[in-house]
This record gives C-alpha cells, structure tokens and sequence, in this order.
C-alpha cells in the first residue's frame, strides 16, 4: 500500500515536471485559498458529456500525451 507522503511526493514531482517550480507553488496556492472541491469540478465537467465523449476525449489527450515512463501496478 502506498502511504501518504508516498502519494503526495510523487504528485509535486508531477506538477513540478509539467508546470515547473513556481507554476506548481502557484497552482496549490489556488486550490488552497480557494478551497477546491476536485470532486465536485470533475463530476460538473463529465456531468454534460456521453460516456462517447469522455472516451474520445481520453483517446484524444493520450495521442497528444503518450506514456513514457514505467507504469506502477498497485
């Protein structure tokens, strides 16, 4: 089982590889003094699209961002 900061290390080096340093202070700054609801925001943005949809856009973004790194079975 992956403990917390196990999570939480592998997430800032995401944001910080994808975003940069300062990009990736900025954005938790936002979801913290905003307090950020990442549930409610991914349930409104699928709420109005068909499982054909979301599968397309899935299909979409992993064409334009194909997997280069080693996958991690859980």
């Amino acid at each position: 089982m992956i403990k917390e900061y196990e999570i939480m290390s592998r997430g800032f080096e995401c944001l910080a590889r994808e975003l940069g340093d300062v990009e990736t202070e900025t954005f938790i700054a936002f979801l913290l003094s905003n307090r950020f609801d990442y549930t409610k925001w991914r349930q409104d943005k699928f709420d109005d699209m068909t499982l054909s949809e979301i599968g397309k856009s899935a299909a979409d973004y992993a064409k334009q961002h194909p997997f280069k790194g080693n996958a991690t079975v859980i």
